[in-house]
């Protein structure tokens, strides 16, 4: 798999060729009478608008598709030309394009943070996730992203789901690395699977081996890094790293291990009080601490000497007020877990419904019904105390919240207010 980063005036030749593209491809829809002038004109407005909250990002080129972020899949993909169908809704909500999907619990490490630490239960059977799955690509999921636990624990579970999947939509899979194989990441390249995305979180063998929990951790990494490149597949990381890894060297040797390690682009999560770390109060950062973050990821992204570096897709700057917010619960991306839940996202401990109990489409509007907007507040952060409260006061054993009681969550939430990107999104629709 070649891998090459557009930076530079290739990026802006690239935009201009993008544009161009999008309004061809879309054309035929105007010629057949399938929308108006009006709503073409407005629905390619949106797209445009939607997509210059892209330019902050270091485009990266994964054979013959070009990546604009982390969740929009490649250009000129059948995947990439779903994802923009979102912007052509006009009766209804916007649909969603991303959904999280965990098939297994299994995993053999023991990471503290893990947002599934107690997600306890038996896995949804798998057909159940093929069917849903199948679903989701007819409402306009164009962008899967399948982990575990370890999804290479169960290969049979992860090539029924990833062969269900047709090129209406790209796949990434989350993966340790336990379990892979060189047979195994061939058989996934023909399936419609692009990348595969390996836990980061220090750059020190030692310290990673500690973190996860194993001391073959780091050799499992690196073993399942090569086995990818001999397999063409991409290689991604992502990694969860405290505000002083930015201030000590950390981040600057992450970077370094990534581009190394030849990887497309690196995801990184700011740490969150869910899961394992669900009643952890000392993972705050500063406004300042968040402008510093924000000056040196974007130093990596958009500077030329920079330009050899993976690119870098950072939860602290997406989730600001100025970007995207809080696109959890189907506004841009949802999360289902092992055991079936329909959850928010996969850091917001509560859930709408099981897809094993109920119809996913009647759990899927009642959460919908829940997130009309992208709002400016952080869900998962704002209201941990209160889930954790909840977990507590009931004596439950398992994550996510049930129902009954997520709902006395989500029932007098406040979520702030619509994005600027939402906003004009809905006023380009009327």
């Amino acid at each position: 798999m070649i891998i090459s980063n557009v930076t530079g005036r290739h990026k802006i030749m690239f935009n201009q060729k993008l544009k161009i593209s999008v309004f061809f491809h879309f054309i035929p829809v105007l010629c057949r009478g399938e929308i108006s002038l009006k709503r073409f004109i407005l629905f390619l407005k949106r797209l445009l608008f939607f997509l210059s909250r892209m330019q902050h990002n270091k485009f990266v080129k994964i054979g013959g598709n070009t990546r604009l972020g982390l969740y929009v899949p490649g250009f000129p993909s059948r995947a990439f030309y779903t994802a923009c169908n979102k912007f052509m809704q006009f009766e209804e909500k916007m649909p969603c394009t991303t959904v999280l999907i965990s098939i297994t619990s299994a995993c053999q490490y023991n990471c503290s943070y893990c947002y599934q630490k107690l997600d306890r239960g038996r896995d949804a059977d798998i057909d159940m996730l093929i069917k849903t799955a199948k679903k989701l690509q007819d409402m306009g999921i164009a962008f899967f992203n399948i982990e575990g636990g370890e999804p290479f624990l169960v290969f049979d579970r992860l090539k029924k789901i990833c062969s269900s999947i047709d090129d209406r939509s790209e796949i990434w899979i989350n993966s340790t690395g336990v379990g892979m194989t060189g047979e195994r990441l061939t058989e996934l390249k023909q399936m419609n699977v692009t990348a595969i995305m390996f836990s980061l979180h220090s750059p020190d063998a030692n310290v990673f081996n500690q973190f996860m929990g194993k001391d073959y951790a780091w050799d499992t990494l690196k073993a399942g890094v090569n086995m990818c490149h001999d397999a063409g597949l991409a290689v991604a990381f992502n990694t969860c790293l405290m505000s002083k890894d930015f201030y000590n060297g950390t981040f600057e040797r992450i970077m370094e291990v990534a581009r190394d390690f030849k990887a497309c682009l690196i995801q990184i999560i700011k740490p969150k009080p869910a899961g394992g770390w669900l009643d952890k109060e000392d993972i705050e950062f500063t406004p300042d601490g968040l402008a510093y973050i924000r000056a040196k990821v974007n130093q990596y992204n958009l500077q030329a000497e920079f330009s050899q570096y993976p690119s870098i897709s950072a939860q602290i700057i997406e989730e600001d007020k100025a970007v995207f917010g809080c696109t959890a619960g189907g506004t841009d991306r949802f999360y289902i877990n092992a055991k079936g839940d329909l959850q928010p996202c996969e850091f917001l401990n509560i859930s709408f419904g099981n897809i094993t109990e109920h119809q996913f489409e009647d759990i899927y509007q009642k959460m919908r019904s829940c997130f009309a907007w992208g709002g400016d507040f952080i869900l998962c952060e704002k209201y941990s105390k209160k889930i954790f409260k909840l977990y507590q006061e009931n004596n439950l054993s398992s994550l996510p919240l049930p129902p009954e009681l997520s709902e006395k969550v989500y029932s007098s939430w406040v979520r702030g207010r619509k994005t600027d990107l939402y906003e004009r999104l809905e006023s380009l629709g009327k």
